[in-house]
């Protein structure tokens, strides 16, 4: 068995060796809006469940290793406290990654990958009308856990809405 102290790792090796460690990993698209209205849409490998009492997620956009900037969806978050978490299942793998293309502010991801906007019932980001599970959630807090690339940025969302399709709903 080999080990590895994190320190001595390259932020991208390091990256490697973590998210294959925890397999598999649950896939969601963070949908946002921008001050100007604009919708945004990203998906996040960093996210999962936390609480059900009180409904608590969480997800990571983590600043880029290759020259320390951050997404779309944490300036919006930051600025609109709102999210709508879509989970990605394997219909959507192509659509995920058309959105996970670098637009520029503005672009409408939806639209290049080709994903049904969905009005939302609490919160303004829309929903993905094509996700199995859509969570409109409030942003609670955002914690920054480093200021250098790779450093992830815990959002934590309290779902206020939950969105189920029927095909997933069973009798337990």
């Amino acid at each position: 068995m080999a080990s590895f102290n994190p320190k001595n790792l390259s932020t991208s090796v390091l990256h490697s060796y973590l998210l294959s460690a925890v397999a598999p990993r649950p896939i969601a698209f963070a949908s946002t809006m921008n001050d100007k209205g604009e919708a945004n849409l990203s998906p996040f490998s960093f996210f999962n469940v936390f609480s059900a009492n009180p409904p608590i997620l969480i997800f990571s956009p983590a600043r880029r290793v290759r020259d320390n900037t951050t997404k779309h969806t944490l300036h919006n978050v930051e600025s609109t406290k709102e999210v709508v978490i879509n989970v990605v299942n394997y219909d959507l793998v192509q659509q995920m990654s058309l959105a996970s293309t670098e637009y520029p502010e503005g672009v409408n991801e939806f639209e290049k990958a080709g994903l049904t906007m969905v009005k939302s019932d609490v919160v303004k980001p829309f929903r993905v009308a094509e996700s199995p599970v859509q969570l409109e959630c409030k942003v609670n807090e955002v914690i920054a856990l480093g200021t250098e690339g790779g450093a992830g940025n815990l959002v934590i969302c309290e779902v206020l809405k939950l969105h189920i399709d029927d095909d997933v709903l069973n009798e337990d």
